[in-house]
C-alpha cells in the first residue's frame, strides 16, 4: 500500500502488553479516554462506550505531538544506527496515535454525523502534514538509509531485511530524498489532497442519505418480493413517511430493485438516482473535486520524479508498470465485451417477444438478465434467496474457516460496541488458544458508508510480546421485519465470503513486526485472499448450511441449476468493473493535462467500445475507491490482477480433489495467509503454486475461450 503512516506501522499497529499494563493513566488519558491504552480482556478492546466526538480533535493533537517526540528520540540518537536502535523503536512508536486514529476511522466509516464531519474535515489535512513531518525528517531517513545500505544488513533475519526495505522504500517513495523546497511543496499537495478526499467522501455520503426512491402507490411495487416491500415500508417509517415505500440510495437496496421491479420507468428512476451520486451541480458536486485531485496527483508525481501518478503508484506493486496492468485489463475486456453483445441480443429477443418497443437500456439489464437466466437454465434467483439467510451464511463462513484453518468462532457478550447491531466473536485456533476478535456490523444506517469492507482494529505481531489481532467486517444489509430472518442475494453472499476472506487474512497472520503483518501487502495482492475465499460458498459442503426458514436444505435440483449457470452473466460483471478500472488508469496517465470527468468518462468509454447497455460499476463522481483516498487510485485494476491469482490458486484444491484438502490448506496458510508482507508476493505465490500464475483458470471461470497458448501473468 502506498499510503504509509509511520505513527501506525500499518495504520492499525499493535499495542504492546507493556502499554496495556500501564499502572496508572496520565492526566490527559484520564480526561480523554481515547488516549488511554485499551484495557479489558483479549489484550484490551476499543473503548467504544466512552467515545465522544468532542474528544477526537484534542486526542489526535495530543497523540501526534507524542508521536513526534518518539520520532525525534529515534532520529537524534547519537549511537550509530542499528536495527535495534532504529527499526525496533519505529515499530513501537505511534501506538497512542494509532489507537485514536483507529476509532476516528471507525466513526468516519460508520457514524459520520454532521458534527463528526466537521472534525474530520479539519483534522484530515493535519494528519497528512503529521505524516510528512515524519517521512521528511532528514536525520531519521539518514539512519534508515544507512542501515539499508550497510553490509551488516545481510546479518539480519529475512523478515528484518524485508522490514528495512519496506521502510526505506516507503520513505523514498514519499519524498524523503527531495530537497527542502520540494518537500515543502509535496507536503502542501498532500494536505490539499487529504482535505479533498474527505470532501469527496462526504459529498457521496450526502447523496446516499438525501436521495432515495419514494413510492406512494402499491401498484408501483410489481415484481418486488415481500421482504423488499416490508423493508421499504420500514425505511419510509424511519424517515417519517409512514404509508409509503422508500428504497435507500445504497447498493443493497437499489440493485435488488433493478433486478425485480416490473415498472420500467421506476427502474430508470432508481438507476438514475443510484448512478448520479456525487454528480449533482451545487455544494456536493464531486466533479470539480475530481479535477483538482487529479491535478494535484500529477503535481505530486512530478515532484517525486515520475512521469505520471500511475507510474508512481504502481512502482512497488506486483504489476510494476501501468502497461502491465492495462495489458491484463484489455485481455479481459475483449472477450467480456464480445459475450455481453451476445447476451444483450438474447435479452433483446425477450423484449421483442413480449411486445416491447424499446432497446435494452442500463436500467433494463439486470431485469432482463434474470429473465434470460430463467429461460436458459430454468433458474430464478428469487428461488435461491430464501436459502441465503444472513445468519446461515455467517455460520457457513465459520464452518469453512474451521475446516481450512482450524478456527472456531464463539459469541462474546458484554464488550463495548459502537452500535447495538454490532456483534463480537472470539476466534480460537486448533490448539484452543485465543487468536483474535471478529466484530460484525451487518446493517445499513444513517452516517454509514455504503458497500462492504474489512478493517483491522489491531494488527497481529510478536516482536514485543504476542499481540492478538482484532478485525471487523461491515456491510449494508437491509433489516427484515421483527422476527423475520434477513435474507440476502447470492451476490451479497459472495461479498460476505469475500470480506470475510480479508478478515481471515488478518486472523491467520503470524508475523513478528506489525508493519509487515496481516493485510499490509501490495494493493494488487491484498484482494487475492479475499477473492480466493469466495470459492467456498458454492462447495457442496458449505451449501448444506444454506437452509430455508423451515430448516430445509436447498434442493439438489436447484443446486444443479446454479452450477450449470455459474458462467452466466459473468461478462456483465467483468465489463462494468473493468470499465471503471481502465478509466481509473487512463485518468492517472493523463499527467498534468486537465481532466473534466464527464467528457473524459464519455470519450474513454467510447474509445473502448463500451456496450451502451452497461455503465461503469463506479462512475467517476462516486468512485470512492479512487477519490476518497489513495489506496486504489490507479489501482482498481488490482481486483482483476488478484482474481487471476485466486482462480489459479484454487485450482490447487481442485487438483487435490477436495476444496478443503488439509495439506493444500496448510500450504496456503503457510505460504500466503500467515506471512503478511515478509516475502515478496511474487515469490510467495511461486512458493505456494510452484510456478507463476496462469490466466487460464480465470478465463475458464468466466466462460471465456482459452487461447491455445495463454500467456502466464507476469509478476
Amino acid at each position: 500500500m502506498k499510503t504509509f503512516h509511520i505513527f501506525a506501522a500499518s495504520l492499525l499497529a499493535a499495542v504492546s502488553p507493556a502499554a496495556l499494563a500501564a499502572p496508572a493513566a496520565t492526566a490527559a488519558q484520564t480526561a480523554n479516554p481515547l488516549l488511554a491504552p485499551w484495557t479489558g480482556p483479549y489484550g484490551g478492546v476499543p473503548p467504544f462506550g466512552k467515545v465522544q466526538i468532542s474528544q477526537f480533535k484534542p486526542a489526535l493533537e495530543a497523540a501526534m505531538a507524542e508521536n513526534l517526540r518518539e520520532i525525534d528520540a529515534i532520529a537524534n540518537n547519537r549511537a550509530a544506527p542499528t536495527f535495534a536502535n532504529t527499526f525496533v523503536p519505529l515499530e513501537q512508536a505511534g501506538r497512542t496515535l494509532n489507537r485514536v486514529y483507529t476509532i476516528f476511522g471507525i466513526w468516519s466509516s460508520n457514524l459520520s454525523s454532521p458534527e463528526f464531519q466537521k472534525v474530520e474535515a479539519e483534522m484530515s489535512p493535519k494528519l497528512s502534514a503529521h505524516q510528512d513531518k515524519i517521512v521528511q525528517n532528514e536525520k531519521l531517513f539518514r539512519r534508515i538509509d544507512a542501515i539499508y545500505n550497510s553490509p551488516e544488513k545481510a546479518k539480519l533475519t529475512p523478515e528484518q531485511q524485508r522490514l528495512v526495505w519496506v521502510y526505506w522504500n516507503n520513505f523514498t517513495q514519499q519524498g524523503a530524498k527531495l530537497n527542502a523546497a520540494d518537500k515543502a511543496a509535496l507536503s502542501q499537495v498532500n494536505q490539499q489532497l487529504a482535505g479533498l478526499y474527505t470532501t469527496f467522501a462526504q459529498n457521496e455520503l450526502y447523496d446516499e442519505e438525501h436521495d432515495a426512491l419514494v413510492l406512494d402507490n402499491q401498484a408501483q411495487l410489481g415484481g418486488l418480493s415481500q421482504a423488499q416491500i416490508t423493508a421499504a415500508a420500514q425505511e419510509a417509517e424511519r424517515r417519517g413517511m409512514k404509508g409509503k415505500w422508500v428504497f435507500a440510495n445504497t447498493r443493497s437496496a437499489m440493485e435488488p430493485f433493478l433486478v425485480n421491479a416490473t415498472d420500467r420507468s421506476l427502474r430508470q428512476k432508481a438507476f438514475e438516482i443510484w448512478t448520479s451520486r456525487g454528480d449533482h451541480p451545487g455544494a456536493h458536486d464531486n466533479n470539480p473535486i475530481v479535477t483538482k485531485i487529479l491535478a494535484l496527483r500529477a503535481q505530486k508525481a512530478k515532484l517525486l520524479g515520475y512521469p505520471t501518478y500511475a507510474h508512481w503508484h504502481l512502482a512497488d506493486t506486483m504489476a510494476k508498470t501501468p502497461d502491465n496492468a492495462l495489458n491484463l485489463m484489455m485481455a479481459a475486456w475483449k472477450p467480456a465485451v464480445a459475450q455481453v453483445h451476445k447476451d444483450v441480443a438474447d435479452m433483446q429477443a425477450i423484449v421483442d417477444k413480449e411486445g416491447g418497443s424499446f432497446k435494452i437500456a442500463p436500467w433494463d439489464y439486470r431485469f432482463y438478465a434474470e429473465k434470460l437466466r430463467k429461460a436458459k437454465y430454468d433458474l430464478d434467483m428469487s428461488e435461491v434467496k430464501p436459502y441465503l439467510q444472513l445468519d446461515h451464511v455467517r455460520d457457513a463462513m465459520f464452518w469453512a474457516a474451521g475446516q481450512l484453518y482450524g478456527f472456531t468462532f464463539t459469541p462474546v457478550k458484554g464488550l463495548p460496541v459502537f452500535n447495538p447491531d454490532v456483534t463480537v466473536y472470539e476466534v480460537k485456533g486448533r490448539d484452543g488458544k485465543h487468536v483474535g476478535l471478529w466484530y460484525f456490523d451487518p446493517y445499513a444506517r444513517p452516517g454509514k458508508n455504503s458497500g462492504a469492507w474489512m478493517n483491522e482494529y489491531r494488527t497481529q505481531s510478536n516482536f514485543d510480546g504476542a499481540i492478538p489481532t482484532i478485525v471487523s467486517n461491515n456491510a449494508n444489509f437491509v433489516k427484515a421485519a421483527p422476527g423475520e430472518p434477513v435474507t440476502i442475494s447470492f451476490d451479497d453472499a459472495e461479498t460476505m465470503f469475500h470480506e470475510f476472506g480479508h478478515a481471515l487474512h488478518g486472523l491467520n497472520s503470524a508475523v513478528h513486526y506489525p508493519t509487515l503483518a496481516g493485510t499490509n501487502v501490495a494493493r494488487d495482492y491484498v484482494e487475492f485472499p479475499s477473492q480466493f475465499n469466495e470459492h467456498f460458498l458454492t462447495t457442496p459442503q458449505v451449501m448444506k448450511f444454506l437452509v430455508n426458514a423451515k430448516g430445509e436444505p436447498m434442493p439438489q435440483a436447484l443446486v444443479d441449476k446454479i452450477k450449470a449457470a455459474q458462467t452466466f452473466n459473468q461478462a456483465f460483471s467483468v465489463v462494468e468493473a473493468q470499465a471503471s478500472a481502465i478509466v481509473d488508469m487512463k485518468m492517472h496517465l493523463m499527467g498534468d493535462k486537465p481532466v473534466e470527468p464527464h467528457a473524459f468518462e464519455k470519450t474513454t468509454l467510447a474509445e473502448l467500445g463500451m456496450p451502451s447497455e452497461i455503465v461503469m460499476r463506479h462512475r467517476i463522481p462516486q468512485f470512492g475507491h479512487v477519490f476518497a483516498g489513495e489506496g486504489y487510485a490507479a489501482g482498481y485494476y488490482g481486483y482483476l490482477w488478484a482474481e487471476v491469482l485466486d482462480q489459479d490458486a484454487y485450482q490447487a484444491f481442485v487438483e487435490a480433489g477436495n476444496p478443503f484438502d488439509p495439506a493444500t490448506a496448510k500450504r496456503f496458510h503457510d505460504d500466503i495467509l500467515s506471512i503478511g508482507n515478509t516475502v515478496d508476493p511474487a515469490i510467495a505465490y511461486r512458493n505456494f503454486r510452484g510456478r507463476d500464475p496462469s490466466v487460464n483458470a480465470w478465463l475458464k471461470d468466466k466462460g471465456f475461450p482459452i487461447p491455445t497458448a495463454a500467456a502466464a501473468t507476469n509478476n
